[in-house]
């Protein structure tokens, strides 16, 4: 056995230490003020964007956090959602879950982008972009501020075979959606304050429409749901088999304003999917609707503090994504 000499420890043990050193976490490489010096612009030229957008189009808010959310749940929070099939790749957007998303949403985040390439071309993510415009339209509609560090590049994939399994659909029993939930890392309380983003928004008849004709053997309507709601509901759905552009709001009381009310409407059977009324009844999840319907305040505490915990899912870094030209499109063609 041969020792080593005083002197070649010395000289190794810098490697050794630097070598055993655990990676600095992906959320460290990034900042508030990423783009201050890039593009100091940035905050500014997205705000406008989304206000010229959002007072145009009043669903705008609901969808680009809809958007944000089925982005961040799949492949991380890298507006992987962005991008538009062609004729190599189905892409994420073109999964059948995913269809229903609003042309509004992917509209505004393309103006945005395209504004933010005339001001500091090739500098601002999409990825970026999508994260602080979702922030930034829940505090237009009346939801609460919260902070979203930048510096996530766009991701280099997506397809649309990704998509099945990651996110939860209306037909979905609620202890598959706490499963799914609690593998992405959420607690019971995080997914009912993050499902709380139904307070805006809509949703298409046919994903509720088992509830109104065809519930069961014995009902052929949901008996939790409100009996004149559910006359409502079937009115404005009765053609939705020939017209699935269909829909209603969320929130039938307040639907552009983002409050407590959807947590208020299911202690009332004004629950319009039955996943949303399920959450008023399962002993899991009742307590946590019970709070909220009561405090707004810690609603929207609890919502802030899980949308910026969604905000750093699987974010992607210089190795391995990059800042897109077009957010529908990647920088070169990939299969």
């Amino acid at each position: 056995m041969v020792s080593s000499s005083p002197l070649l420890l010395l000289l190794l043990l810098p490697i050794l230490v630097v070598a055993s050193l655990p990676a600095a976490p992906l959320q460290s490489q990034l900042s508030l003020d990423y783009y201050k010096k890039t593009c100091p612009q940035f905050e500014k030229i997205v705000g406008q964007v989304i206000t010229e957008k959002q007072l145009g189009f009043p669903s705008t808010a609901a969808g680009v956090v809809r958007l944000f959310f089925h982005d961040c749940m799949v492949e991380g929070c890298d507006a992987s959602l962005l991008i538009s099939s062609n004729s190599f790749n189905k892409a994420e957007r073109d999964h059948d879950i995913n269809v229903p998303l609003p042309g509004d949403a992917f509209d505004v985040i393309a103006r945005a982008k395209t504004a933010l390439e005339l001001e500091c071309p090739g500098v601002v993510s999409c990825s970026d972009i999508l994260a602080t415009a979702a922030r930034d339209l829940v505090v237009m509609v009346g939801g609460p501020h919260y902070q979203v560090v930048l510096g996530r590049k766009d991701g280099l994939v997506s397809h649309a075979t990704s998509v099945q399994g990651h996110l939860a659909t209306p037909k979905m029993s609620i202890q598959e959606i706490i499963s799914l939930f609690q593998s992405r890392g959420y607690t019971v309380q995080e997914m009912v304050a993050l499902v709380g983003a139904h307070t805006i928004g809509f949703s298409h008849c046919k994903e509720f429409s088992d509830r109104l004709f065809n519930f069961s053997k014995t009902s052929k309507t949901d008996p939790a749901l409100n009996p004149k709601y559910a006359d409502g509901l079937k009115k404005l759905c009765e053609n939705y088999t020939t017209d699935p552009t269909m829909s209603a709001y969320n929130d039938v009381m307040t639907p552009g304003k983002f409050d407590n009310m959807y947590f208020r409407n299911l202690k009332r059977g004004l629950g319009l999917l039955a996943s949303d009324q399920a959450l008023a009844e399962d002993e899991r999840t009742k307590p946590f609707v019970e709070l909220y319907a009561e405090n707004e305040t810690a609603f929207f505490k609890d919502f802030a503090k899980a949308m910026e915990k969604t905000s750093l899912t699987k974010i992607k870094t210089e190795k391995d994504g990059d800042v897109r030209r077009r957010c529908d499109q990647f920088n070169e063609i990939k299969h």
